[in-house]
């Protein structure tokens, strides 16, 4: 059901020196800083040949990274994101099988501007997995 890795997804709490490390540093291509308000984060991109790293910032102050960031103060990993060809027909056979997705179970749309659903992390080995429809 899953596709190729579609990102890691790493909390910061300083986002502009976090994309200064990865474009200075380790000389990776960076984008731009998107707001995400229906996810209630800031992301950058960071472009690999073979996946990319999302940088997460909260944005306003229900962010659900804010309480991650509370937990580690330098921030860390947050989860993986895996491609799925149709979103609903996987949401359909994960919940036939027991998996909780968070939410409303209804997909969202990302900030690749496609849709997304996360799974709970007790489900997941203690990862926090997000699910986007290439």
């Amino acid at each position: 059901m899953i596709g190729r890795l579609n990102h890691v997804a790493i909390a910061v709490p300083d986002l502009e020196a976090a994309a200064k490390t990865y474009r200075e540093t380790l000389g990776a291509k960076v984008s731009e800083p998107q707001a995400e308000p229906d996810h209630g984060v800031t992301v950058v991109f960071v472009e690999l040949d073979n996946t990319k790293i999302e940088l997460l910032h909260p944005l306003g102050e229900n962010s659900p990274i804010s309480a991650f960031l509370e937990k580690n103060k330098s921030g860390g990993m947050h989860h993986v994101c895996y491609e799925v060809e149709d979103i609903l027909a996987a949401r359909d056979k994960l919940v036939a099988e027991g998996a909780r997705i968070l939410g409303d179970g209804e997909p969202k749309n990302g900030a690749h501007n496609k849709p997304v659903l996360f799974l709970h992390p007790k489900d997941f080995n203690g990862t926090l997995v997000e699910l986007e429809q290439v």
